[in-house]
């Protein structure tokens, strides 16, 4: 007897009452990675897991996630990405491990270039961001232009995760939302499918400086200062062989950020290890514990040393540094650049653009103009975003201020 897919993903809503977290629970065959797939499109939503617990017996796996976050949540279109991110019920012979997928590689999605010009104002950029994030279009890379008479032409290569763009009501759908955005300062606007050569130029990017690269990429020249900027609290990794006679225990305590059980999930899933069990909570004052039960894809614990310092030392740069942000100087002009690192799967962690962009908002700061790219550094892919910055008149930020107030929207510690 199958199970109904209305039950493979069960959303119940708290007491109004009695408020407190909003219960996901997903009951479905198992694969290496489910994990990571399904907190990430918990993040896109924009929501924050503060528990939960896993458990499989490798072909089946049962799934329960707190959650907490906006009001505005579209439960039912949540549950609906949630159900497709999950296994058929006919996969259930056998677990499906992540590399093994890589063979056959997903058809690309259609890319289309999304063009608009209007007059410049503050916060413009995240406001357009926000739109798409709200439509489900998915920003592949953006090229925004000022004029020197205060004009910005914006080029989005966008990806739709419904699915629909090629339709005339989605994309008359798109343009009106983002008239409504843009209101008088909009001056034209269109949507176009582009072609597989143009597609791949939206993939590809700049030549980064090599000063750039070591001062994002290397850990160490950015060592917790006295205002922890740049990276989380002290993070405590235990790795345990004797508990368990066929899985190794990590038991993880660390400074709770914004997608973090995303992070330590995508990174067992790049390294193709599989959670039997697994339990997540956030502490007071932020903290967060996890005990999970590991075992490698061939089934057994991790007993080689150097795959377990490997995998520690993987684990602890994530949960410091989940994201790489830094000021620099570019001639005259004031660059930020964020890097986002990729996942084996082709996909970074979602949200970025919008929460830099509002973060800049919020600080006050225009855009003169931005590069989304994909850049392979050291053995890893990353998304760098590269944002010159419009001080305008008047003193400038300090640089530490800028990238404080970036980093703590990223980490959702503002």
């Amino acid at each position: 007897m199958g199970i109904l897919q209305d039950d493979v993903v069960i959303i119940r809503q708290p007491d109004k009452e009695a408020g407190g977290p909003t219960v996901i629970t997903v009951n479905c065959p198992d694969k290496t990675g489910l994990g990571s797939d399904l907190c990430r499109i918990i993040l896109f939503f924009g929501l924050s897991i503060v528990r939960g617990d896993v458990s499989t017996d490798g072909k089946w796996c049962y799934i329960v996630l707190w959650v907490v976050g906006r009001e505005k949540t579209r439960w039912s279109l949540l549950k609906k990405r949630l159900i497709a991110a999950c296994p058929s019920c006919s996969s259930a012979s056998g677990i499906s491990y992540y590399r093994s997928e890589l063979n056959q590689p997903p058809k690309p999605p259609d890319v289309f270039l999304l063009k608009f010009s209007c007059h410049d104002r503050r916060g413009l950029l995240h406001d357009v961001t926000e739109v798409l994030c709200e439509l489900e279009l998915t920003i592949k890379k953006v090229k925004v232009s000022t004029t020197p008479d205060g004009k910005v032409m914006d080029l989005f290569f966008i990806t739709d995760t419904r699915e629909l763009l090629h339709t005339k009501n989605r994309r008359d759908d798109t343009i009106q939302q983002l008239t409504d955005t843009l209101k008088d300062a909009l001056i034209s606007i269109e949507i176009e499918l582009v072609g597989p050569e143009i597609a791949a130029c939206s993939q590809a990017s700049s030549f980064l400086p090599t000063a750039i690269t070591e001062d994002i990429f290397d850990l160490e020249s950015h060592a917790p200062d006295q205002s922890g900027i740049f990276t989380s609290d002290s993070i405590s990794i235990v790795m345990d062989n004797l508990l368990s006679p066929s899985h190794t225990l990590v038991q993880i305590v660390c400074q709770d950020h914004k997608g973090l059980l995303y992070d330590i999930m995508r990174t067992l899933k790049d390294y193709n290890i599989q959670i039997s069990y697994g339990r997540f909570m956030t502490k007071p004052r932020g903290k967060c514990e996890l005990d999970l039960f590991i075992m490698q894809a061939d089934g057994k614990k991790i007993v080689d040393s150097s795959k377990q310092k490997s995998l520690s030392a993987r684990l602890r740069t994530e949960l410091l540094r989940p994201l790489r942000v830094t000021v620099v100087s570019r001639g005259p002009d004031t660059e930020l650049l964020v890097a986002n690192p990729v996942e084996l799967s082709n996909k970074g962690r979602p949200l970025v653009f919008h929460d830099i962009t509002l973060a800049l908002k919020m600080l006050g700061i225009c855009i003169f103009s931005a590069e989304i790219g994909r850049h392979a550094i050291g053995d890893r892919e990353w998304e760098v975003y590269r944002i010159l910055l419009d001080e305008g008149e008047g003193s400038p930020l300090p640089r530490n201020k800028i990238e404080k107030g970036v980093w703590k929207m990223l980490m959702g510690w503002e």
